[in-house]
């Protein structure tokens, strides 16, 4: 247990320290995005899944340590370091994703272009092959109405890839409020944690509380207002942390019992054919108005269409609901 609490405090003090040491960098290089929800669109240091990815593998690595040199133990590590592989591919990929911000330096726009969305799920296929190669996790799963079914190659050729590349899309498609998805990212890796931990599952426990740790330290420089905002690279490194935890620790049904909230956004989307933004319209008197009317394609849309809410109050609203589903995750499963 104590190794445990031991790589949530050494991810959340070095992403203390290196979020707050990262931060003058970045915007000395231009690495910077629009505070859209503020008056005057200030420029913002961006890109947070840099420092998280870091501070996150700093706890990994103090765990992997202990095992080796007092506890003389060393069998499974070998799934830890093909996650934390994935996850660095992963963060790569987020960072690029993250550039390419000439337009909004000139001032032709106020959203940089990024990466086109039929590039993101084409990019992070390859960064599921740590986990494909070690054959990491079970191939038979419990499914619904249907039973216990046993994939065989099926697994890790074609299921973690998918599951990895899924994940890492479907939090990408929510958050761009101060603090919404740092917050929300530690509420639901701190709960898949405990879970886990609740199971004996000790590898998915520590890649899940080493991550809420290194989110928790981060929101300090995330919330409003922001200091560095989380940028896509965030969220590629959280989607690839769940999956790599969830295909790990073999807990398909309470990783995607945590991301419903994402699995609506996704849907919600859709409906839009991913066109619609999350973004709400900033008022004068510093609230924001949905963006579309009435019109629903995100789970910011229905918040903001219950009454107009300032940036914190929508991340706060957010949070709050990943809270619900984590409570619900102790009860139901």
């Amino acid at each position: 247990m104590w190794v445990l609490i031991g790589a949530f405090i050494i991810s959340l003090i070095s992403s203390l320290i290196i979020t707050k040491s990262i931060i003058p960098f970045f915007k000395r290089n231009n690495i910077i995005a629009l505070d859209l929800h503020k008056k005057g669109k200030p420029k913002v240091a961006n890109s947070g899944g840099i420092p998280v990815f870091f501070s996150f593998m700093f706890g990994l690595m103090f765990f992997i340590a202990v095992q080796t040199f007092i506890f003389k133990i060393t069998t499974q590590l070998v799934y830890l370091f093909a996650a934390i592989l994935t996850i660095f591919l992963i963060v790569i990929i987020g960072f690029f994703d993250d550039l390419n911000v000439r337009d909004v330096l000139e001032g032709k726009r106020e959203i940089r272009k990024g990466l086109k969305q039929w590039q993101k799920p084409l990019l992070t296929l390859p960064a599921a092959i740590p986990l494909m190669v070690v054959k990491a996790g079970y191939t038979s799963m419990s499914i619904p109405f249907i039973g216990v079914v046993n994939f065989g190659i099926v697994y890790p050729l074609i299921l973690v890839p998918l599951g990895v590349v899924f994940s890492a899309n479907a939090i990408n498609l929510l958050g761009g409020f101060n603090g919404s998805e740092a917050g929300m990212g530690t509420v639901y890796f701190l709960g898949l944690g405990i879970f886990a931990l609740t199971h004996d599952l000790i590898l998915p426990a520590v890649i899940f509380l080493s991550m809420a740790g290194a989110l928790l330290g981060f929101l300090k420089y995330n919330w409003y207002p922001a200091k560095i905002l989380s940028g896509d690279s965030i969220q590629y490194v959280m989607g690839a942390a769940l999956a790599s935890g969830i295909i790990i620790g073999n807990m398909e049904k309470a990783g995607i019992f945590m991301m419903i909230p994402f699995i609506i956004e996704f849907f919600l989307k859709l409906r839009s054919r991913f066109k619609a933004s999350c973004l709400g319209k900033l008022r004068p008197d510093g609230k924001l108005d949905p963006p579309y009317g009435k019109k629903i394609y995100s789970w910011t849309h229905v918040i903001m269409n219950i009454k107009p809410m300032t940036e914190k109050q929508v991340t706060k609203t957010l949070i709050f609901i990943q809270i619900v589903f984590a409570c619900l995750l102790f009860i139901l499963l």
